[in-house]
């Protein structure tokens, strides 16, 4: 029975002299024709099988190459060697799945991340994407008990949508039209009435819109779901299918999100921190080496482990977007004209300049608010200055923005408003506007890139490396 098998993770803690041990993994080596170290994905140490010479015929021994996947059975031993504690040596060896060893992509050797990403449907193998999945796991399962400790409600928001939350028009299309010959009105234009939904349709940018719904009746929701953009961002923080969180919550105003939001990304760090610090130990390492390559002035003041021991210990800097862009003005970078994008006030601030703020200027996480209006989105609530709205990002080390909410637009008539100013049709939005008119309420939401989150908690500097199989301008493999 397959189920009677202990994963290495476990077995690497227990003590020797147990009989009838039953593993099942991939080999990573066979030295000497005697010591195979085989893993089972539990964790990145591998578990020594010591098959004793004479005791195995040279057929078997043949098909033991890198990759092969094994059942052993045998004794928990004490390791004569050093690195693992014990070692487990083999009374039986089954074959479960050969491998060719001259065709296998993943050699015993060091792989760049570029090569990786050509065979993604095998980069799991390795120790680097062993320990960023086991992570992601556990960032994504933190997501979960952190809103359910706090009595929220996890809801499922449409795939498909008729509607454009974030007004950015940058979405990929859903329809069973035919593409040579899709029926037409009499201007011309393609009609969407013969569509298998009757109108226009596209794959979601976001869920926040659908949450407001369910948290101005439920009080406190949650989303957690894939979300697409068609933006041609051919960059190393861009994805074109993502993950987001997007709590939204009744009763709640700009400062409530603030705290929600940096309370729960402490939560789902120190999470990772106390679950997976053998893969972060080993992520720490990995960065380490990779700095010493680079420049002394490229290289982080912190290691990993430093840096997440930091955020989750320490209050997160509040500002305003005006002070924001008053501290880069008054910059050495920007004096000495090192910003490639201009500074002023009423600039969609670049990632250099939130980088600068992050990582040169206060050297922790920072939460701006009350961004002009003209920049952010149209359910954004106004301030009484009538150039702002009260809209928060939280800023990272090493990313940039990694959280974007807002207080929400409760009152009716400045929804509609704004919404004519943005060219939005009612309409369209009848369903959204129904909430400001039976029993509006103060409400605010957040949404949180689960990738850059994930990004920032295993120290890798390509999104397309923390997603299983990223989908990008031009790619869409696997």
């Amino acid at each position: 029975m397959f189920n009677k098998r202990i994963k290495i993770k476990e077995l690497l803690l227990q003590q020797a002299g147990q009989q009838g041990i039953v593993v099942m993994g991939w080999v990573r080596t066979f030295r000497n024709n005697q010591f195979i170290a085989l893993n089972d994905g539990s964790t990145n140490a591998n578990l020594q099988i010591v098959a004793s010479l004479g005791e195995f015929n040279d057929e078997l021994l043949k098909r033991i190459t890198t990759s092969a996947a094994l059942k052993v059975t045998g004794e928990l031993v004490e390791s004569q060697g050093r690195g693992q504690p014990v070692e487990l040596k083999a009374t039986e060896i089954q074959i479960l799945g050969d491998s060719d060893a001259e065709k296998y992509p993943l050699q015993p050797k060091k792989h760049s991340l570029e090569f990786l990403r050509g065979i993604a449907h095998l980069r799991f193998r390795t120790n680097t994407f062993g320990s960023i999945f086991r992570i992601r796991h556990s960032l994504a399962f933190a997501v979960h008990q952190f809103f359910h400790e706090k009595g929220f409600l996890y809801m499922h928001t449409p795939i498909i949508t008729a509607t454009d939350a974030e007004g950015a028009g940058e979405m990929f299309r859903v329809t069973t039209l035919p593409f040579d010959n899709p029926p037409r009105e009499e201007s011309g234009a393609i009609n969407f009435k013969e569509d298998f939904f009757g109108r226009s349709t596209n794959l979601t940018v976001s869920g926040q819109l659908e949450g407001e719904l369910g948290a101005t009746a439920l009080g406190e929701i949650y989303t957690f779901g894939p979300t697409f953009r068609a933006e041609n961002s051919n960059t190393t923080r861009h994805l074109a299918e993502f993950w987001m969180i997007e709590p939204e919550m009744a009763f709640h105003d700009l400062e409530d999100n603030m705290n929600l939001a940096e309370s729960f990304i402490k939560y789902i760090i120190r999470f990772a921190m106390e679950n997976n610090m053998e893969d972060l130990k080993f992520l720490d390492q990995r960065l380490s080496e990779e700095e010493k390559l680079l420049p002394a002035d490229k290289r982080s003041e912190m290691g990993l482990i430093d840096k997440l021991k930091f955020v989750v210990d320490n209050n997160f800097e509040r500002i305003t977007y005006t002070e924001a862009i008053d501290i880069l003005l008054n910059s050495s970078a920007y004096k000495k004209k090192k910003f490639q994008y201009e500074v002023k006030w009423g600039i969609d601030m670049q990632s250099e300049h939130e980088r600068y703020l992050v990582e040169k200027h206060f050297k922790k996480p920072v939460i701006v608010t009350n961004y002009p209006k003209d920049i952010k989105a149209f359910y954004m609530r106004q301030n009484d200055d009538g150039k702002t709205v009260a809209a928060m990002d939280i800023l990272a080390p090493g990313i940039g923005e990694i959280v974007g909410g807002s207080q929400r637009e409760e009152r009716l008539d400045k929804l509609v408003t704004r919404m004519k100013d943005m060219h939005i049709a009612e309409d369209e939005l009848w369903w959204y506007l129904d909430t400001r008119k039976f029993g509006t309420v103060p409400h605010a939401g957040f949404g949180l890139g689960f990738e850059r989150m994930v990004l920032f908690v295993t120290g890798m500097t390509n999104i397309r490396d923390v997603i299983a199989f990223p989908r990008t301008p031009k790619s869409a493999d696997f």
